[in-house]
């Protein structure tokens, strides 16, 4: 762990950084105990320490990991029910579905380990229901209809860390964990829009049959104030070129069917 440039890092974005943690001097004679050398696996837990400090009264990090560790649980207990459901996903495509299986599960680890870090609790995994009720009876069945909810998930978790990756900007370390994760996450949905014969990108607000709220907003054509058709490019390739975010609330309506309690 290169602390001097975490600090970098956080600096910035926010430059009283130094302040908050009463200086660099102070900070590291707080984490050699005043001369005496610590275990390099302490430093870590120390250095978390004092950022939460420095940052848990007047940040929502722990509130937007946990919103981040829900969409990971629904995941990662996702794709363990499909491996586990025998004869589901044909033997081609179990080893594609493996591995982004592993992928959420280190999700879940990862996100769970900073917000202990962070002395914050986990958010408890929720009971889920991936047949929301009925409406898609067969997801660990009709693999075709376990796509479709892959490609579901897999969207929305990618427009969800979008839509609250700016509450992180004051903590840059936090950001950029974050922000890695959305990048595998946007990998996931690429892969299984291809094996449901999609483009990897979406067009539009075209839902692919899956429920409205998932794709609302994807067909904006405006980015920064400018007209991207009034530069010359198609309203399809407007909106394929740039992905739109998604609020907790918006999330919530997508998510929440499938979450029991």
């Amino acid at each position: 762990m290169n602390l001097l440039k975490i600090i970098s890092d956080i600096g910035k974005v926010d430059p009283e950084v130094y302040e908050k943690l009463s200086s660099r001097r102070a900070m590291f004679k707080h984490l050699s105990g005043n001369g005496v050398k610590l275990a390099a696996a302490a430093v870590p837990f120390l250095f978390g320490a004092a950022l939460n400090k420095a940052y848990a009264q007047s940040s929502a990090v722990p509130d937007i990991l946990n919103y981040a560790l829900t969409l990971e649980y629904l995941e990662d207990e996702f794709y363990r029910s499909g491996l586990d459901a025998a004869g589901l996903i044909p033997e081609n495509r179990r080893m594609i579905f493996q591995q982004i299986s592993k992928h959420e599960s280190a999700h879940v680890a990862f996100l769970k380990s900073v917000l202990m870090q962070l002395s914050a609790t986990p958010v408890s995994k929720p009971e889920f229901d991936f047949t929301a009720g009925g409406k898609f009876a067969d997801v660990f069945t009709n693999y075709q209809t376990f796509l479709a909810l892959s490609q579901a998930f897999e969207d929305t978790g990618v427009r969800a860390y979008k839509g609250r990756a700016g509450e992180l900007l004051g903590n840059a370390t936090v950001l950029t964990a974050a922000l890695q994760i959305h990048s595998v996450e946007a990998r996931h949905a690429s892969m299984v829009r291809r094996l449901r014969a999609e483009k990897g990108w979406i067009t539009g607000n075209s839902n692919s049959g899956l429920p409205a709220a998932i794709y609302a907003g994807e067909d904006n054509v405006m980015q920064g104030g400018a007209s991207i058709t009034g530069l010359g490019y198609s309203a399809a390739a407007a909106t394929e070129a740039f992905d739109e975010p998604l609020t907790p609330d918006e999330v919530l309506a997508i998510a929440g069917g499938f979450i029991v309690a």
